[in-house]
């Protein structure tokens, strides 16, 4: 997921926020199914850092849908998510499989979060929502995720 233009106006920045918003619901769905669809019981470790990755990604779609709403823009019911998620997402329920799909997702948010910050700091634009509170949340996520990567990076190095 690239951006690389600068964001011109409030309905960019606002499909640019809904995508962020489908990102994390994706994420909570794929962590709430992988603690549910296990056999066997999950590591300790491994079902806090699930429970964690699921709680997180709501704050952050709370966070992503607050920033929405002063934009007056709607988003997708989180329910209609996990459905697709279910339908067409195969959990691959050995440890592994879990942990490195939980660092993809990490990952794959970072990276949409520092793109996305990247493409606000070069526009030009006025958007209407006071730009450094936007960027301090952005950020603020961002180094969430980050601290995400490192904490299943951790717990893989441990178990490998």
């Amino acid at each position: 997921m690239s951006l690389q233009a600068p964001i011109a106006s409030d309905h960019q920045l606002t499909r640019l926020l809904q995508i962020g918003v489908v990102l994390e619901e994706v994420v909570e769905a794929r962590s709430q199914k992988h603690a549910r669809a296990s056999d066997e019981p999950l590591e300790p470790a491994v079902a806090e850092l699930l429970d964690h990755a699921a709680a997180e990604s709501a704050d952050h779609r709370e966070r992503l849908e607050a920033l929405v709403d002063e934009l007056d823009a709607d988003t997708v019911p989180f329910d209609e998510i996990e459905m697709l998620v279910e339908a067409q997402y195969e959990t691959d329920e050995d440890f592994d499989g879990i942990l490195y799909d939980q660092l993809c997702n990490e990952e794959t948010a970072y990276k949409f979060y520092d793109d996305l910050i990247e493409a606000i700091e070069t526009s030009d634009a006025e958007f209407s929502i006071d730009r450094e509170r936007l960027l301090t949340v952005l950020r603020e996520i961002r180094e969430e995720e980050a601290d995400g990567v490192e904490e299943v990076t951790e717990l893989m190095e441990d178990h490998g």
